[in-house]
């Protein structure tokens, strides 16, 4: 962590970065004009791995893809090609690797529920032996991956075919017990009639089995279901390499990854009233959120400190809880809300407020929420109030009486950081994403569309300042696209991951994965 304070530090002295020129990278899946999208296969979850040489992507029909880096892989070019290399900017380049269905639809016959097979969440665990593990998760099942070449083993040589083999004669038809049918049935309790003067010869069959081929195959080792009454949100992996959380409306579990019919609910949010839980559960599934309890949005493992993590509610709250106090983590080591402005309440306010995903960043100094209206950036060692804000749908809030009434109020976007936790992104509608400079000083604030030309409908920035906090903000004013349209709420991009070490965004709009540099 020092050293994350160290590098911060250094850059506050030498300033803001400066601003990214975004391009074009690559695109999986790209829709043709006027093609028709079909619900299972829009991307519903995107994760880079640690190294960010492999990308994967979950959908709605289930499937998990997995993609793999090609840009570093040694081109055998001369020196002075590698030379030239250091004047161009280089980015990642992505192919497809390989797919395979991780869940299925399925019927809970206690309690008639149909369970989708939709992805919710995937997460990479460490690699080993040249195999990847991941997890992937739909509303009630988790599953671990194995992903591994093997090697396809075919007969290229053999000595023998007994159909053409000149000592052999056509075999006698069987019956049910395996005896010749033209001989007795009790043939079988005979000595066996060696022919005169022995057998004139034994031949061995010889064969040789080459193995040139590789397919990569997906093997679901272990299944860790039957732990969750409510929709799993989230799933987070430990810096330890051995344990994850899963997360749902009202409860955090602990897992290992070695033990799948046993996990410890660290985190209960469940009202002790039974009514008030029933009314908040059928509050939180039909979006109706006039309820005053509230539940659990996401939930995320320290990146360094394995006894550590926080969860977001549907208040706008993230608690961060420390395991070594005790076995339920009742109580919190510190919040982080930020109080209601006097006056600023609606009917919409509870609504807004709720925070639909949290991350930390690399070092694990800061947490990066995103609520409908806004992006936050919380230092975890100052909860007095958020550390930047930027605004994403601020030009919006005139329109929260009809984004409520066509469901769009309750879309629940993702957001990311960068590796160096310099920059923050999150999506918006229309396919549109919006990326803010997270460096004290920058005023960087960009919005670009999912499509080969991302810069098409970008936007002027303008940054202010708040007396109580650092709080900057990007434009306002993208509410409308290139030609003056209003935007298309029913095209948002939702899923985005940033690379780990890079400036390179993958995101998911519908059914195609858009990949873009800096």
């Amino acid at each position: 962590m020092n050293g994350g304070d160290d590098a911060a530090s250094s850059a506050a002295a030498s300033g803001p970065p400066p601003s990214l020129e975004w391009r074009f990278s690559q695109v999986f899946g790209e829709r043709t004009a006027g093609e028709e999208v079909h619900e299972v296969d829009i991307i519903s979850a995107i994760e880079f791995d640690k190294s960010g040489d492999h990308l994967a992507t979950g959908d709605r029909g289930g499937r998990v893809v997995l993609f793999e880096r090609t840009d570093t892989k040694d081109n055998g070019g001369s020196r002075r090609d590698a030379e030239q290399m250091d004047y161009t900017v280089r980015h990642p380049e992505f192919r497809y690797k390989t797919e395979f269905q991780s869940h299925e639809p399925e019927f809970d016959y206690l309690k008639s529920l149909e369970i989708e097979e939709k992805i919710n969440k995937i997460r990479w665990c460490q690699p080993a032996n040249g195999a990847l593990f991941l997890l992937s998760t739909n509303d009630k099942t988790i599953k671990y991956w194995k992903v591994q070449e093997k090697k396809i083993k075919k007969i290229s040589e053999m000595n023998i075919d007994p159909s053409k083999d000149p000592g052999s004669s056509s075999p006698l038809p069987l019956i049910a017990n395996g005896v010749h049918a033209d001989k007795p049935q009790d043939y079988l309790s005979k000595d066996f009639p060696f022919p005169p003067g022995g057998i004139p010869s034994l031949r061995l069959p010889l064969v040789v089995v080459t193995s040139q081929e590789t397919n990569l195959v997906a093997r679901c080792r272990r299944v860790y279901a039957h732990a969750h009454d409510y929709h799993i949100n989230s799933i987070s992996n430990s810096s330890d390499g051995e344990t994850f959380i899963s997360a749902d409306d009202l409860r955090v579990n602990l897992w290992n990854l070695e033990v799948s019919n046993q996990s410890f609910n660290i985190v209960d949010v469940k009202p002790t009233n039974m009514e008030d839980l029933t009314a908040e559960f059928n509050w939180y599934v039909f979006e109706c959120y006039m309820v005053s309890a509230e539940v659990i949005t996401s939930a995320e493992f320290h990146p360094i400190h394995c006894n550590m993590l926080a969860y977001s509610s549907s208040k706008g709250s993230i608690r961060l809880i420390d395991m070594r106090q005790s076995a339920l983590c009742d109580s919190h080591t510190k919040l982080f809300e930020e109080p209601e402005a006097p006056g600023s309440r609606s009917f919409f306010t509870e609504i807004i407020a709720s925070i639909s995903d949290i991350k930390f960043s690399k070092n694990g100094r800061y947490i990066l929420s995103r609520d409908y209206m806004t992006l936050k950036l919380w230092d975890i060692n100052m909860d007095s109030g958020p550390v930047a804000s930027y605004q994403v749908h601020e030009h919006l809030r005139p329109r929260l009486c009809d984004l409520y009434e066509n469901d769009s109020i309750f879309d629940k976007f993702e957001c990311c950081l960068s590796g160096d936790g310099s920059r923050v992104a999150t999506g918006s509608y229309s396919n549109l994403f919006r990326v803010f400079g997270a460096s004290q000083g920058s005023t960087e604030a960009a919005t670009l569309e999912a499509s080969k030309n991302p810069m098409r409908r970008q936007t002027p920035a303008r940054s202010s300042r708040s007396m109580t906090s650092v709080v900057r903000r990007g434009s306002e004013s993208p509410g409308s696209d290139a030609n003056g349209n209003a935007h298309d709420f029913t095209t948002k991009l939702l899923h985005m991951a940033w690379h780990p070490t890079e400036n390179s965004i993958a995101c998911a709009a519908a059914n195609s994965l858009y990949m873009y540099y800096g």
